[in-house]
């Protein structure tokens, strides 16, 4: 709970220090800018708020790695994306936008530190502890981070440790461990499909071919 604290709070903090330009700038999300990626952001937050105040009597159907689920390629096609981008462009000033992230997510934040880890909540029609939903975040809030700094090689990047046990968890989720010779950030990048494997980084991964890009949802 500690890690998602750490890696909420970097992530916030590097949204409110952008300057406006920044906002119009691609992001690593496939066809989003960095408007459209904060303005996720947003709908994140409230989603922890949500599922912080769903609680749930059943045992534990998934934990934090198994949480997340693979999925396709993603298109641009998906309804909720290009809501999204509608939603962004709605909040015309950029100030706006931390504003509403600031608002939501500090108040996340506080819902998740005021948590019993060893509560059980609701979500995606499975049921996690406190403890595993939190953990889960840490590798959307890592993921999302470098996704904000892509196109921004000024900006603050996630802490090691969100780096490092996202890394650890992208490869429990495939079942194999990318090559040490990658760092946690490029591991991240490469594993998720965010970034194409140079031509010594593709031949390192050659046993992974059918395992990768990971896309999770």
């Amino acid at each position: 709970m500690d890690l998602f604290s750490r890696s909420w709070t970097a992530l916030r903090a590097a949204v409110a220090g952008l300057p406006d330009p920044a906002f119009g700038q691609p992001s690593g999300c496939a066809g989003w800018l960095v408007r459209d990626l904060v303005c996720h952001l947003v709908i994140d937050a409230q989603d922890v708020l949500i599922t912080l105040a769903t609680p749930a009597d059943a045992e534990p159907t998934r934990d934090a790695v198994t949480y997340w689920d693979r999925v396709e390629a993603p298109t641009g096609d998906d309804p909720l994306d290009a809501l999204i981008v509608r939603l962004a462009a709605a909040y015309e000033e950029p100030w706006l936008l931390k504003f509403h992230l600031d608002d939501v997510g500090s108040a996340a934040g506080r819902a998740a530190v005021l948590a019993d880890p060893e509560g059980r909540v609701g979500t995606r029609g499975q049921v996690l502890t406190v403890d595993d939903y939190l953990s889960a975040y840490v590798l959307e809030w890592t993921l999302h981070h470098l996704d904000l700094i892509a196109h921004l090689p000024d900006v603050a990047g996630p802490p090691a440790e969100g780096l490092s046990r996202s890394r650890a968890m992208v490869e429990q989720i495939l079942g194999a461990a990318l090559p040490a010779s990658f760092s946690d950030t490029d591991a991240l990048l490469i594993g998720t499909g965010r970034r194409a494997a140079n031509d010594a980084e593709t031949a390192e991964i050659a046993d992974l071919r059918a395992k990768l890009p990971l896309y999770l949802g």
